[in-house]
């Protein structure tokens, strides 16, 4: 009686506009002849489908869009066929979403015959008609008969029915253009992927390896929503090509959103928002976790909003932290830009609110590819920047040496050779203190060896002063170590410009001590410049960070009497004038203390 009915009725079906398939039309779309009915409670079954078909129920795509959001029941689509080509009898339905649970394929031809089919990735992979990444079904078309096409999509993910049809010839060349454009772009996260393996296996910047974990990951997104994951890695487990999903995108946005947080060095640069990128890779971390148990349309859905907040938050920190003058976040924000463009539009088309088009259904690998390359490129501009800091830094102690070698040539005897090539610019940086530019301890002790033996020979008098700045520790303390490290700079910087007149001879000792030896002056002189150079540290705060920083001095001055033993005089002079300065620090600090008892400290 159904098939009955179904044969009465079928005139209302062949009365509508129908797809023909004539000679020369190897491929083509479905949509503009597609009608749809949304089932919501999946009831009906194919005899209803048909009823409902004839009884005008169905109705055709909004503005042609196949995209509908995630929606529960079921969807059906109706198409009637003609196939005017002889010379094809055979074509392929692919559905160009690889991510629909099940897909059933009814096609009834004029003698009341129904053909059924059924696939989607809820069944193993090889159910499907050709092994191919979409859901595929052969439909045989005798010539110059109209057939209904009827398919029904129920699916926890996102429902998009692109419906085409294609000619065995124009499929594979569908098929092997497509392979070839996959081929293309995981072979430039491959070539991403080896460079950078090997830049992180030399340098150990964590900043490659969180860049590693993001492709690799992201990969992995992009293979489960190709469909590529459920044909070469797991075509026996659907279940396994549910939860990857969700668990893939969850991975990803941990590798990216800790790459951010070390590239942008948000601990030091913005602790606020590395806070926030934290609490955001835990919730992730969480979400990877529940997503093993969550239905899957539950996950999906979570997961994919998700991906807009996590990108846009790393958009967030990277123009904070660029605001804070962080240069290499420019490179940086513009592969976000195009990676939240291409995730924006592909979310939106999984929600239904774009339609499907080449740019919104390709825009995230796109996007990604770009903004991998461009991140590749801001790693080694990065890593370019810090390099070119470290020259500069050496540079400039390096000129500053050249002047003082300029100036102690005939002093030194011309112990100190003009600093021209790498080799004597490497042999200069490793007697640099590397954070104030100053001598070290080392180089300090040879130098004033040669002041020694001058002071010797010469009659000349020779004093030595021992620096330490004041309750240093609470700075670091209060406003953290970068902050410390400036003004230990500022005083470096202040130190020399007192010193320079002096012809001094100024090393960083260690922490917060700087050591200077004074030739040509006695006790009482070197006690004189000690005090002026305890005001010059006194006389303004140091200006870094938006802070204002009060610092003063202790210093401890002795006058060296050289003895023929050279080694012993250094250490009995360094002694002696560690002997003044805890002097110093003990009277209360911010003061000069001398060796000698009878001269007052000041």
């Amino acid at each position: 009686m159904a098939l009955l009915f179904l044969l009465c009725h079928g005139s209302w079906a062949q009365a509508q506009p129908a797809l023909e398939l004539v000679d020369g039309v190897s491929q083509t779309s479905l949509a503009e002849y597609t009608q749809y009915r949304h089932d919501t409670n999946a009831s009906d079954d194919t005899a209803s489908a048909f009823r409902r078909l004839a009884a005008g129920e169905f109705a055709p795509l909004p503005d042609g869009r196949h995209e509908f959001g995630f929606r529960d029941g079921a969807y059906w689509f109706h198409v009637s066929l003609v196939n005017r080509n002889a010379r094809e009898p055979r074509w392929l339905l692919v559905q160009r979403y690889a991510l629909s649970d099940y897909i059933d394929v009814y096609v009834r031809y004029p003698d009341g015959r129904i053909a059924h089919q059924a696939g989607g990735d809820a069944l193993p992979f090889e159910s499907r008609g050709i092994g191919y990444r979409h859901p595929n079904f052969w439909l045989d078309l005798p010539a110059d008969e109209r057939v209904d096409l009827l398919v029904r999509v129920q699916s926890q993910s996102s429902m998009q029915v692109p419906l085409d049809l294609y000619t065995p010839t124009a499929f594979i060349d569908l098929s092997r253009d497509a392979q070839l454009a996959i081929g293309i772009y995981y072979g430039i996260l491959t070539a991403l992927f080896f460079y950078n393996l090997v830049l992180w296996l030399t340098l150990r910047d964590p900043s490659y390896f969180w860049y590693l974990f993001h492709i690799t990951a992201f990969g992995m997104v992009l293979f489960t929503l190709n469909g590529l994951g459920f044909e070469y890695l797991w075509p026996n487990s659907p279940w396994l090509a549910d939860k990857s999903v969700p668990l893939s995108i969850c991975l990803a946005l941990i590798g990216m959103l800790q790459f951010a947080r070390t590239f942008l060095e948000l601990p030091q640069r913005w602790r606020l928002g590395n806070n926030g990128t934290l609490a955001l890779i835990a919730f992730f971390a969480l979400l990877a976790a529940a997503a093993l148990e969550l239905p899957y349309r539950i996950s999906i859905q979570i997961a994919t909003k998700a991906v807009l907040f996590g990108v846009a938050w790393i958009a967030i920190v990277t123009i904070v932290v660029l605001r804070r003058g962080y240069a290499s976040a420019w490179l940086f924000f513009a592969a976000w830009a195009l990676f939240l463009l291409g995730t924006t539009s592909f979310t939106l088309v999984a929600f239904g609110i774009l339609q499907k088009t080449f740019y919104t259904e390709y825009g995230v690998q796109i996007g990604s590819a770009l903004e991998m390359l461009l991140l590749s490129i801001a790693l080694g501009r990065r890593y370019s920047s810090l390099r070119s800091e470290n020259e500069r830094i050496v540079g400039e102690a390096n000129l500053r040496l050249e002047r003082k070698v300029a100036q102690r040539t005939q002093e030194l005897r011309g112990t100190l050779a003009q600093l021209e090539d790498a080799h004597s610019r490497l042999r200069d940086s490793s007697r640099r203190d590397g954070l104030t530019g100053l001598y070290n301890r080392t180089h300090f002790r040879e130098a004033f060896e040669a002041l020694l033996l001058d002071s010797r020979k010469d009659g000349r008098s020779l004093s030595l002063l021992m620096i330490d700045l004041d309750h240093f520790k609470n700075i670091n303390d209060q406003y953290g170590h970068l902050v410390g490290d400036d003004c230990l700079r500022w005083a470096a910087h202040v130190i020399g410009d007192t010193l320079r007149p002096h012809k001094a001879l100024l090393a960083r000792y260690g922490g917060e001590e700087f050591i200077v030896g004074l030739p040509g002056h006695d006790l009482a002189s070197a006690a004189a410049v000690g005090e002026t150079l305890r005001r010059q540290l006194q006389q303004e705060p140091c200006a870094v960070r938006g802070h204002q920083i009060r610092m003063s001095a202790s210093i401890g001055v002795h006058a060296v009497q050289p003895t023929k033993d050279v080694a012993s005089s250094i250490d009995a002079a360094l002694m002696a004038a560690d002997l003044a300065l805890y002097s110093a620090k003990a009277k209360g600090r911010d003061r000069v203390c001398t060796s000698n008892p009878a001269l007052a400290p000041m």
